[in-house]
């Protein structure tokens, strides 16, 4: 797939929010946007780049799109599956039932498709890049770091207190007057930020 997204420095940031942080394409979101990344049918094109490593079944082609973007983005089976048996249909993929597993593999009309198209993946794992870059350099990466830091000595002062009641509501109220003045602080649309301090 050229370069993978878990090569844009994204990987500490999707740990944070977590799998499926973005939908696969063409949109992906960020925040309550979502940003286009590819043209329709890139997956297809995508998906010829993994097939072109090595043969796969449908759940590890998610699995690897899942791990290539650190999780940025999963791609739902129902995206995956239609799109294989297109392939397949076109003559650009074959598959065989291996251990109760549908694999699939590239073939040579395949290998020919993607190399007319190669530009395809290029272009978005360049968009994906541009994205994360934003989240991984210059300030915002040394946001991102206490983010998940934060979210990480939370948890695990959280796990440790589980059995007290009144250390979890001391946590929480720390929790809640940082929210509040972030949102004090840099108001949302329509709103002013606050005076004090």
């Amino acid at each position: 797939m050229g370069r993978k997204c878990n090569d844009f420095g994204f990987g500490e940031w999707a740990a944070f929010c977590g799998p499926g942080f973005a939908a696969f394409g063409p949109r992906v979101r960020s925040g309550r946007s979502r940003q286009r990344f590819g043209r329709r049918g890139d997956l297809k094109y995508v998906i010829l780049s993994l097939l072109d490593d090595r043969p796969m079944h449908g759940y590890e082609i998610i699995r690897r799109l899942e791990e290539d973007s650190g999780g940025i983005y999963s791609p739902s089976p129902g995206s995956v599956y239609p799109t294989l048996q297109m392939l397949e249909d076109q003559g650009s993929v074959i598959s065989e039932q291996q251990e109760g597993k549908r694999v699939y593999r590239i073939t040579d009309e395949g290998r020919a498709l993607l190399g007319e198209h190669g530009d395809r993946v290029s272009d978005f794992t360049d968009r994906f890049s541009d994205f994360t870059d934003r989240f991984s350099t210059g300030g915002m990466g040394d946001l991102t770091r206490s983010f998940v830091r934060l979210a990480q000595i939370s948890f695990e002062r959280a796990t440790r207190k589980a059995a007290d009641p009144e250390a979890l509501g001391k946590l929480q109220e720390i929790l809640e007057r940082a929210t509040r003045d972030v949102e004090e602080s840099w108001p949302g649309p329509g709103k002013r930020a606050s005076s004090k301090g």
